[in-house]
């Protein structure tokens, strides 16, 4: 199992959390929320209003999301829905962990993650408004488009 941590449109409530539920694509655990230990801008970019963190260490915010343990079948349908390895680039990020699910786990300190971020941008989204967290129907205003309606 690897663990994941996931920021933008993957996440319960926004509007492709059901692939993290299809056991067809492979299993997610849901462990806790974190938040990056490092800055990195998380912008909402494109004409499909997709959140991309930005691989920008040091610049931004302590971007929020949600830590999963996913098997292998899983990771390589998300490395495939997030475009790896020209939309984003799986890296490993050292996320800090809020809240964890299970008593007795690793409820506190920081947990190595890969993140779905991009060093492949328009150089212009850096100049876009930065966010700590992400949510499609948030106060930005930029609804995130659907696959299906594209």
């Amino acid at each position: 199992m690897a663990r994941v941590f996931v920021y933008g449109t993957l996440k319960k409530g926004q509007p492709n959390y059901k692939h993290m539920i299809n056991t067809a694509k492979g299993l997610a655990k849901f462990q806790g929320r974190g938040r990056t230990v490092e800055k990195y801008p998380l912008v909402i970019a494109g004409k499909y209003n997709i959140p991309y963190m930005l691989n920008i260490p040091g610049t931004g915010h302590h971007v929020a999301g949600e830590i999963y343990s996913v098997d292998e079948q899983m990771l390589q349908f998300l490395d495939e829905f997030e475009g790896i390895p020209d939309m984003y680039q799986r890296t490993l990020m050292r996320i800090e962990v809020v809240e964890w699910e299970e008593k007795g786990g690793a409820g506190e300190g920081v947990l190595e993650c890969f993140v779905y971020s991009t060093r492949t941008y328009p150089p212009e989204w850096v100049g876009l408004p930065y966010h700590d967290s992400y949510d499609s129907s948030g106060k930005h205003g930029l609804s995130y488009v659907r696959r299906e309606s594209r």
